[in-house]
């Protein structure tokens, strides 16, 4: 089993101050493991994020779980979210901002293959990942955990025809239906991207996270779908990179 370093990373864009968490394998040599974002959801940087950038680092990658909000913030609650959520997306220069600043702190660091870089995100986070690869951000491959396919603009001119796409979603998901994942399929085929979908039935939105006192009614975790997503989300890397 690889061993596991992590350690928080700081970083700033237009002088607001992220904290990042950052997992690679340990003593890994220069230059040698591909890198990962890790993007979170609408309540922050979580333990379960944190937790999946560390599975990523045992299995050879340097991942940055990034810290979209900035200074570590948890939100709580649907108000939060919503207010949160409507600001980037209304402001989508510094939704991608965010997005560019935690690439280049990941491909600064010293075990990071500056030339493999990818990200994977979960519900804004998923919608995050795409968004930025669209708007022209230079990753290789994303994965979509249950990503906000709503958000996600149709105009795909700007991403480089090499990238690749993976979206792993519930059909029961209000936040991924039918009309959207078929829009953004037809703009992601018109780019010349390659792309996936891997559509989990009898599945709703978080189906990675698990159950608590405030989840919605739109949302349940599934056994099923959180191992199946794993693990075409290493497969789909392992592509991808090469490994």
């Amino acid at each position: 089993m690889t061993h596991v370093e992590t350690r928080d990373v700081e970083y700033v864009q237009d002088d607001t101050r992220m904290l990042g968490y950052f997992c690679s394998p340990r003593d890994a040599a220069p230059g040698s493991c591909p890198g990962v974002l890790v993007v979170h959801g609408a309540e922050g940087m979580t333990e379960h994020v944190m937790a999946s950038a560390e599975r990523l680092a045992a299995l050879g990658y340097a991942a940055l779980a990034v810290d979209l909000w900035g200074g570590r913030k948890r939100l709580n609650g649907p108000a939060e979210f919503d207010d949160m959520i409507g600001l980037f997306a209304e402001d989508r220069t510094l939704w991608m901002g965010r997005m560019e600043a935690a690439r280049e702190t990941l491909r600064a660091q010293s075990s990071t293959h500056p030339g493999k870089l990818g990200g994977l995100g979960y519900c804004f986070g998923g919608s995050s990942v795409l968004e930025f690869v669209r708007s022209g951000g230079e990753l290789q491959g994303v994965v979509s955990f249950h990503g906000g396919i709503n958000l996600v603009h149709d105009d795909w001119s700007d991403a480089c025809g090499e990238a690749r796409a993976l979206i792993c979603t519930g059909a029961d998901d209000p936040m991924a239906n039918a009309d959207d994942l078929a829009r953004v399929q037809e703009a992601m085929t018109q780019a010349g991207l390659g792309w996936e979908v891997n559509l989990y039935g009898h599945t709703r939105h978080a189906f990675t996270e698990a159950d608590g006192p405030g989840t919605p009614p739109f949302a349940a975790y599934s056994a099923t779908a959180d191992c199946r997503s794993w693990h075409a989300m290493t497969g789909f890397f392992e592509d991808v990179f090469g490994q």
